[in-house]
């Protein structure tokens, strides 16, 4: 669905997070996950997880300015193309489990800021 061999995912807390301009649709998979797109251009923008309603996975390329993100978690890795390589600080085969949220969270917001990722 990316179009690419990244697919960049910035996790934001889902009540700090609004569509402020036109009505997404759901678009690719219309399993579990809900991916949704925009409605004029089909551009994947941000998707829904099941189980962590608390936060929004919104694409960083489709943010006004993404020049601050950097990667900080890599996942699926097991399906990634031999050179395509992050600078992310951690890397799972799959999505990490749902047990090692709170401390991955926690590290990463002792980062934010620092440009030490």
């Amino acid at each position: 669905m990316s179009a690419s061999a990244f697919s960049l995912t910035a996790m934001i807390p889902a009540d700090g997070f609004a569509v402020t301009k036109g009505t997404p649709v759901i678009g690719g998979l219309h399993g579990e996950h809900r991916h949704l797109f925009c409605a004029d251009c089909m551009s994947w923008m941000f998707t829904r997880p099941p189980g962590v309603e608390q936060f929004v996975s919104v694409r960083p390329t489709m943010l006004a300015d993404p020049s601050w993100f950097v990667p900080f978690i890599e996942t699926y890795t097991s399906e990634r193309l031999g050179w395509a390589t992050t600078p992310a600080v951690h890397r799972f085969e799959k999505f990490p489990p749902m047990t090692d949220f709170p401390r991955l969270i926690a590290e990463y917001a002792a980062y934010a800021g620092t440009g030490k990722l």
